[in-house]
């Protein structure tokens, strides 16, 4: 098996598992402002871990295309009001964990705003042009673990970005498992995967 890895006849996506083909790794684009909010929190907070990842990446496999995106700056917890306080100074459209009350009447109208919030330790990142961001499998758990900052991505919408997701790409389940159970929500996550692998079948 390890040789068939190597020659790129089969990816691994999980343990003990496999797919026919070298499979294709999700990248998302890392935007000139991603770029520079990473490049000035790496200079200042040079020891503090972090992801940044914008929730546009997710409109890849979405039919309604939202028109509001949000940045998220996911860092550890105890240094969110120090992050929020830096790039308030530095005048952006900033919030910590927002309600979905806030989201709704008091986020400005701009397109995209950015959003602290506490990262999950043990969350699957991956590095892209030297920034942490999140990692298709980190994508797919937090939109089914958070229905407030991923309200648009909800019920079919939502259904219809998993399999767009699982079809286009190499996923590893095992990784989106372990997240999963770290934001407690692992065995409806798990359940949610088998409805729609199901539909997948039935086709």
């Amino acid at each position: 098996m390890y040789s068939f890895v190597q020659m790129g006849l089969l990816n691994r996506i999980g343990r003990g598992k496999f797919i026919i083909g070298e499979g294709k790794n999700f990248i998302p684009e890392v935007s000139p402002k991603m770029k520079a909010i990473n490049s000035r929190l790496k200079k200042k907070f040079p020891y503090l871990k972090f992801c940044i990842w914008n929730t546009s990446a997710l409109n890849e496999f979405m039919i309604h295309q939202p028109g509001r995106f949000y940045l998220l700056i996911e860092v550890e917890k105890e240094a969110t009001q120090s992050i929020f306080y830096f790039l308030k100074e530095a005048k952006h459209s900033v919030f910590i964990d927002p309600t979905s009350d806030l989201l709704e009447k008091y986020l400005p109208s701009e397109k995209e705003s950015l959003i602290i919030r506490s990262l999950v330790s043990e969350a699957p990142l991956q590095n892209i042009k030297g920034i942490n961001t999140a990692s298709l499998e980190k994508m797919l758990v937090d939109v089914f673990c958070d229905d407030v900052i991923f309200s648009a991505q909800q019920g079919n919408e939502m259904r219809t970005l998993f399999k767009e997701a699982l079809n286009k790409y190499s996923v590893n389940k095992n990784r989106m498992l372990r997240y999963a159970d770290r934001r407690r929500k692992k065995e409806s996550f798990t359940k949610y995967l088998n409805s729609i692998s199901n539909l997948r079948q039935q086709k």
